[in-house]
């Protein structure tokens, strides 16, 4: 490791500014799914499930090229991402309702760990494209990861107790993620490419294990209409929840 080259500086700073980025959407999704526990279950929930985040990526490190380049593991991941953002949202427990204490702590963190191992493909590999090779870094940058998470989800956790409908836009933004994952699948793109050149672009970097992305329009698209979905269906089963205990 030398700390005299500018360039182990940058990829430094790079890391901690992706961690920045980053932690935010996974931040949510605890925050989310640990706001039913009792208050002294919340903290042990954020830090059960952010210990789960970091693991994850690093099992997630030693595979993940090869993992990104699966046909469909992002639809599927993509899937999962919408059935957490429906489940939380529906979740009409609350503060008021009344579990079992382990078992929703496992509950909570089960559902973080599956949200997390989703949302952690992309993350492993901005970080790891940052640390340009440099093992220390890469693991600094996961361990980083551990407190921002931690910090971040008792911050949002007390917004959300302030502002329930904060809820919702947490539910969008896992939406928005759900949207982006489907349309950046290996097969979905390769499919996009042979209907219209156009939606995708072509990566230079020959160590992206897919070579594509999605161009801005079906990009965005698909984000939108994720949060538009997640955000629909959970609106319109609340209310016929509603009106079938009104009956």
């Amino acid at each position: 490791m030398d700390f005299s080259s500018p360039i182990f500086w940058v990829a430094l700073l790079q890391i901690i500014w992706i961690d920045l980025l980053l932690s935010g959407d996974n931040a949510v999704v605890i925050a989310l799914a640990c706001r039913s526990l009792p208050e002294k279950q919340r903290k042990w929930g954020i830090l059960l499930g952010a210990g789960a985040a970091v693991g994850l990526r690093i099992i997630f490190a030693l595979v993940v090229s090869y993992m990104l380049g699966v046909p469909f593991l992002k639809v599927v991941g993509g899937v999962l991402l919408f059935w957490i953002a429906i489940k939380l949202v529906l979740d009409e427990g609350g503060e008021g309702h009344h579990v079992e204490g382990a078992d929703s702590l496992w509950k909570a963190v089960r559902t973080i760990a599956i949200a997390d191992a989703v949302m952690s493909l992309d993350n492993v590999v901005a970080i790891a494209a940052a640390a340009r090779g440099h093992a220390e870094l890469f693991i600094f940058g996961l361990l980083l990861t551990i407190p921002l998470i931690v910090f971040g989800s008792q911050l949002i956790l007390k917004l959300i107790s302030r502002f329930p409908i904060l809820i919702w836009f947490g539910a969008a933004l896992l939406g928005w993620i759900a949207g982006e994952m489907l349309v950046s699948d290996k097969v979905v793109l390769e499919t996009m490419q042979g209907m219209a050149p156009w939606l995708v672009d072509v990566i230079a970097d020959p160590e992206d294990p897919v070579g594509l992305k999605p161009s801005a329009l079906p990009h965005y698209l698909a984000a939108v209409v994720g949060a538009i979905f997640v955000i629909s269906f959970g609106w319109i089963v609340k209310n016929r929840r509603r009106e079938a205990t009104a009956h």
